[in-house]
């Protein structure tokens, strides 16, 4: 599986090479800026992408700005972004697009190896993985919308969801019947104005397309 890595820390970048490469992936490229990201992107067709939000010349955006572009040019091109920050304009702007193959995670809460290699694979399937700190945040940010409509428990079952949790997860880390996260689950997208339908990740990117919206 090949892997293009737009992360200006050079012993972060030279970290995460040696360790994709021991569990199995091909590191095409790794870049420090976001013009190199979008040709290496071009050149290599990666099954996988890496990207950090802030990069050279003004540290800002420009990773984020990156990715987005790579994914105009390069439809459900596979993108994970590994930060420091949440960028909350963008991240729903990456996401929005419901292609899937997106994932947002924060590199101070990454604490297993395993947990990112599962990421970054499920990421490269076309599944979405979200960080809770992002969710938190997103939420937060459109709290005047519908989704200050629902209960405590609807929102700790919507943020699992969005960590691409199935079913029998949710239920399981909630201490409740899987019949129960159904219900809660069919009441967060009537409340949302949204379909019903439990169709893995497309049910988050559903609802993460509705709050970027709005």
């Amino acid at each position: 599986m090949r892997v293009v890595i737009a992360e200006d820390n050079v012993l972060l970048s030279n970290g995460l090479e040696l360790l994709l490469t021991a569990k199995g992936f091909h590191v095409a490229a790794i870049t420090q800026d976001a013009p190199g990201f979008v040709a290496a992107v071009t050149e290599h067709r990666p099954d996988v992408t890496i990207v950090d939000v802030r990069l050279p010349p003004t540290f800002r955006d420009e990773g984020i700005h990156a990715a987005i572009r790579a994914r105009r040019e390069h439809p459900g091109l596979p993108v994970l972004v590994l930060s420091q920050y949440v960028e909350q304009q963008y991240a729903g702007e990456l996401i929005s697009d419901g292609r899937g193959g997106v994932g947002y995670l924060l590199k101070d809460r990454v604490s297993r190896v395993s947990e990112f290699i599962d990421a970054l694979r499920r990421v490269a399937a076309g599944g979405t993985v979200m960080d809770p700190e992002v969710i938190g945040q997103l939420l937060t940010r459109h709290a005047h919308d519908p989704i200050a409509a629902l209960t405590p428990r609807e929102r700790e079952v919507l943020a699992l969801m969005a960590e691409g949790k199935d079913n029998a997860t949710i239920a399981a880390r909630l201490v409740i019947t899987e019949n129960a996260v159904h219900k809660h689950i069919g009441n967060i997208f009537a409340k949302l104005d949204l379909s019903p339908a439990d169709s893995g990740h497309r049910r988050v990117l559903a609802v993460l397309t509705y709050l970027s919206r709005h």
